[in-house]
């Protein structure tokens, strides 16, 4: 079952409407939008030159710092009186990046979501409680427009005061949530000092907004008895509902129809072969208020194009390895805070909130773990907790081919976020 007919639609048919909306899009912003008219004349590109499929390579990458040097409205393509809503991003570096949307926009983008909730087995009448920014940020009223049109209870919990989200769980039956994987841990612990954690009735969570690992997957499936399915969307595409796995869990199906989808090498920019880790690079082919073109995303992932068994026939992406600017080299090694996520997740003894901390000595890189035990496994034995360390540093020395201190500390002495977490804590500027 199917929520649209076009998650099945054969290869071949999407390939022919991505190449009618490409024509459309690319005509739309050179007829409307100076900035992307400008970058086209540069190329010596017009909107008649794009005749195929691969001439997107024709036009200009789109960062998210021309986002800021055009805010707020500079990157419009209809004029504001048919402009119905404004989302921002967070705007932790500068100034926010402002995305706007139309009423067909916010339609589409319902829709997609609608789509992608379906898709894991969302239906009217279950309880979707929505743990989410409502703000300016698009995961709030984004995951909300698509659980109201499927006709899923819908409770707007928004994020914070997690005691009552865990009481809200109880009480009102609630089958799904979506919150960040983080988060969502952090409900857990909540629930199991209140000793309700086994009244809580939830079937399956959507995670997304930061990276997280298979094993962190793991732990939040163990904790609620439910699936956990990764979500993937930025507010620069509309905002959540880009992509989404499927009850198989293997690769995040991404909707062609709406997207043209491409991974390039992040420094070089050259477009890479399926299965090739790259920076995923979104063009939009629906949007009317903001269409971009080849987005630079920041998120490191790399392409799936087989068949699945589901039967829709959008490609896949890889669930998050990383940002290209979250990446943090250390004495000249690249690490994802997934790839340390991904070694602790699997370490019984380690609970469920880490931190890095990274300074410098001199001239040398300094890398710090510290980790939360888990209450039950800590002996307070010094033998013990020598060897967990051990334990930690070899796995760790394994992933990353970097030797990293590990710091055990206690349970709730790493400060807890309701949004996406914050991992790292890098100190070298400051000393």
């Amino acid at each position: 079952m199917y929520w649209e007919k076009e998650e099945t639609l054969p290869r071949k048919e999407l390939e022919e409407l991505q190449l009618k909306r490409l024509k459309w899009v690319v005509r739309h912003v050179y007829d409307n939008v100076p900035f992307y008219r400008e970058a086209l004349k540069q190329r010596n590109v017009h909107p008649d030159d794009i005749k195929k499929l691969e001439d997107i390579s024709k036009l200009p990458f789109t960062t998210k710092e021309d986002l800021r040097a055009n805010y707020p409205f500079g990157l419009f393509a209809v004029s504001l009186d048919k402009v119905v809503r404004i989302h921002t991003s967070s705007g932790t570096s500068g100034k926010p990046k402002v995305v706007g949307y139309t009423a067909s926009d916010i339609e589409r983008w319902a829709n997609m979501v609608a789509r992608c909730l379906y898709m894991v087995g969302v239906r009217k009448g279950d309880i979707f409680q929505n743990i989410s920014n409502y703000a300016f940020f698009t995961g709030g009223l984004g995951f909300h427009m698509g659980a109201e049109k499927l006709g899923a209870v819908t409770i707007p919990a928004g994020v914070g005061n997690t005691e009552r989200q865990v009481q809200c769980m109880v009480d009102f039956g609630t089958t799904v949530i979506h919150s960040t994987p983080s988060y969502a841990l952090h409900l857990k612990e909540v629930a199991e000092e209140m000793g309700v954690i086994d009244k809580i009735k939830l079937k399956m969570g959507c995670f997304g907004a930061e990276p997280w690992s298979e094993n962190t997957r793991k732990r939040l499936e163990d904790a609620f008895g439910i699936k956990a399915y990764d979500s993937y969307g930025l507010s620069e595409m509309n905002g959540p509902g880009v992509a989404f796995e499927c009850q198989e869990q293997e690769g995040l199906h991404i909707w062609i129809d709406h997207y043209f989808v491409e991974v390039v090498d992040p420094k070089t920019g050259e477009r890479l072969s399926d299965g090739e880790k790259g920076e995923l690079v979104l063009t939009t082919l629906t949007k009317e208020a903001m269409p971009l073109l080849r987005y630079r995303t920041g998120d490191v992932t790399f392409l799936i194009d087989d068949e699945c068994s589901c039967g829709r026939t959008h490609p896949k992406i890889h669930r998050i390895i990383g940002r290209t600017d979250d990446m943090i080299i250390v004495r000249g090694i690249n690490v994802f805070p997934s790839q340390i996520e991904h070694v602790l997740m699997r370490i019984p003894e380690v609970g469920d909130n880490f931190q890095v901390v990274i300074t410098r000595k001199g001239s040398l890189d300094e890398l710090k773990v510290r980790v939360e035990l888990k209450d039950e496994l800590f002996t307070g034995e010094l033998s013990d907790l020598e060897r967990i360390v051990q334990k930690i540093q070899k796995e760790l020395q394994k992933e990353l081919n970097l030797r990293a201190e590990v710091e055990l500390v206690e349970k709730g002495t790493i400060e807890r976020s309701t949004g996406k977490a914050k991992r790292v804590l890098d100190l070298r500027g400051e000393l």
